[in-house]
């Protein structure tokens, strides 16, 4: 399986909510922004979209209307990880014949398997699926990493588990997957902030949350890095730094929905409890620093 079609820029799409319901409209309208502005794929229903509060219907729906909504045009990765792999399995079967590209599996949090209970999580998932699977570790998240032994097994059995949203902070990390799983194993930044580091450490790109609002300067950044052309990269990396950065101030997807609906993008900053609007001195935070940058393009 050739997972390089899958290096470049693939945005972590908000779910655009109102008071009880997601706001199909506006993920309509943020799909067809993000395509026309040169995004490589869309991850639907991931951390940035909210899954910890999607009912189990909702989840599903929005795989299946980003599916709908990208038409083909580009890839769509299907978050259906869980700390329960019966739940894993089961997102990862309706993701799969709504027609998603690939899944996107986090690694299980809060009962914290051992990396054994995690190759049998994954495995589990893999036997279900013959479409592409993004293994994603956040250790901050999710109390353990995905070991790059556990990764060597899982893509030697299941040749399809073949690509890692790194977002543990390390570029040693990096650089030992590339070392060890060879160059047909695709790498991609879970941090904005270190997706350039990470690319010169032997990243294939980024899953970023910062293109929901800069989709075609995330992307030129990172084509510009593809390239080999690290100092055009550099240049949108300091550019964009700030934002990288402050977008996490408060919890994920929080400060970038704000950004989102101050632009039109989205009808709502609308963010479902346990989460809360982003504090007012944030919020003049955050408004002062997109007053600084450049308007995005196709705005």
């Amino acid at each position: 399986m050739n997972t390089k079609q899958f290096s470049g820029v693939y945005t972590a799409l908000v779910t655009p909510l109102l008071e009880e319901s997601v706001d199909y409209a506006s993920l309509e309208k943020l799909v067809e922004f993000q395509i026309g502005n040169g995004i490589s794929g869309l991850v639907s229903v991931g951390t940035t979209g909210e899954s910890p509060t999607l009912s189990p219907a909702e989840h599903l729906d929005v795989v299946r209307k980003t599916v709908e909504f990208a038409a083909g045009r580009v890839p769509v990765f299907a978050g259906t990880g869980s700390n329960n792999t019966a739940e894993a399995v089961t997102y990862t079967r309706e993701a799969d014949a709504a027609g998603a590209t690939g899944m996107l599996q986090v690694a299980p949090y809060y009962n914290k398997p051992s990396q054994e209970g995690l190759f049998f999580h994954f495995s589990a998932v893999a036997e279900v699926t013959e479409k592409p699977i993004m293994l994603y570790s956040i250790p901050g998240r999710c109390g353990i990493d995905i070991s790059v032994s556990v990764c060597r097994r899982l893509r030697d059995k299941y040749p399809h588990v073949s690509i890692m949203k790194e977002a543990g902070g390390s570029c040693d990390r990096v650089g030992q997957l590339r070392k060890e799983l060879g160059d047909d194993y695709t790498v991609l930044s879970g941090d904005d902030s270190l997706t350039l580091p990470f690319m010169a450490a032997g990243a294939d790109g980024v899953v970023s949350v910062a293109s929901n609002y800069f989709p075609a300067e995330v992307s030129r950044m990172v084509r510009a890095a593809l390239d080999n052309d690290f100092i055009a990269a550099q240049a949108d990396h300091l550019r964009f730094f700030s934002f990288f950065k402050d977008i996490f101030i408060e919890p994920n997807p929080v400060p970038i929905k704000r950004v989102m609906a101050a632009a039109g993008l989205i009808a709502s900053d609308a963010v479902r409890l346990p989460l809360a609007p982003l504090s007012l001195v944030n919020a003049d935070h955050i408004e002062a620093l997109v007053a600084r940058l450049p308007r995005p393009q196709g705005l």
